[in-house]
């Protein structure tokens, strides 16, 4: 058997790949090999990306990064797997049918890329019969039993859904912070706002924001509102590209004309609050709205979790140097 641990985050990558380790799946039977998944590729920084598949290569450990919702990549990891259940009938086990699992933390796209696989395998067979679905869900903990899908043929190669899997404990602040805003955990435990503070607190110090630059000389958006209509520009619609890029120009402009030292907590905090505040304005929330700061949580946290704010890795690669 191979064990697919998938390490990445939905949101989301929202790549946390030390933060999403769990010690229960670390260990696995010698009669079974391991493969590293890092989903969400087109969700993460890209340096970074490379950086932590040259770490896991020089680990000596199979590793693969993949876009589930990408084609092509998907392609080429059944190709890559393919070639590696090659590799067991060097040792006699190439006529057997394969079976790989699919383990991993809540909410890393276990279930979307188990599908996926699915899809893409069974059009290249050119295989007939009903396809499978296994639930895909943006919140965790939905997946509740395991779930058989096959991908290939000669020889059969079968892929098993499974029910995250989480540490009864975790002690360390960031681990947690990182699992609760890739959505590894429900936002309601954690609370909406304390997590679009942190992803602020990172977006700040990061350089995502510098690529918004040619946003803020972009124009106003004063169109009437029957010119939103003929154009199906909704105001209310956060995830509307014309919304969107408010948002980036807005960050744009309030990150680039702040000097204070953003290393200071104090001054952080200042700066956080003054963002919610101007949000509140580019997702045209209503001025006198008492729940405005929890309302600009929820939508910064559905832009940043769907890739709209720009790519991010949570954990850096370990230096093997």
């Amino acid at each position: 058997m191979y064990e697919i641990e998938n390490l990445a985050k939905l949101s989301m990558a929202f790549m946390i790949p030390l933060s999403s380790a769990c010690e229960l799946i670390k260990h696995h039977l010698p009669s079974s090999r391991r493969i590293i998944i890092l989903n969400k590729t087109d969700l993460a920084n890209h340096i970074q990306l490379k950086e932590w598949l040259k770490y896991f290569e020089e680990q000596k450990s199979l590793v693969f990064g993949v876009n589930s919702h990408n084609k092509d990549n998907i392609k080429e990891l059944l190709n890559f797997l393919r070639a590696r259940v090659r590799e067991l009938s060097k040792v006699g086990h190439g006529d057997q049918t394969i079976t790989l699992m699919l383990v991993g933390i809540p909410n890393v796209g276990k279930s979307a890329l188990a599908n996926s696989l699915h899809q893409i395998g069974r059009i290249s067979a050119a295989e007939k019969g009903r396809l499978k679905h296994a639930i895909v869900s943006p919140h965790p903990g939905e997946t509740k039993n395991i779930s058989g899908l096959k991908i290939a043929s000669h020889p059969s190669i079968y892929v098993l859904d499974t029910p995250g899997v989480f540490p009864a404990e975790i002690l360390d602040a960031e681990v947690c912070s990182n699992l609760a805003l890739t959505g590894a955990i429900r936002d309601c435990l954690v609370g909406e706002v304390d997590l679009a503070e942190y992803f602020l607190s990172i977006f700040n110090v990061s350089n995502e924001y510098k690529k918004w630059a040619n946003l803020s000389l972009s124009g106003t958006d004063d169109c009437s509102e029957l010119e939103r209509r003929q154009k199906r520009q909704y105001i209310t619609d956060h995830t509307q590209d014309f919304i969107v890029n408010k948002v980036r120009r807005t960050l744009f402009e309030v990150v680039s004309s702040f000097n204070g030292n953003l290393h200071d907590e104090e001054i952080m905090s200042r700066l956080i609050k003054s963002e919610f505040a101007v949000l509140r304005d580019a997702f045209n929330l209503p001025p006198d709205s008492d729940d405005y700061v929890r309302k600009v949580a929820a939508k910064l946290l559905n832009l940043y979790r769907t890739g709209r704010l720009g790519h991010y890795t949570l954990d850096l690669a370990p230096n093997n140097n």
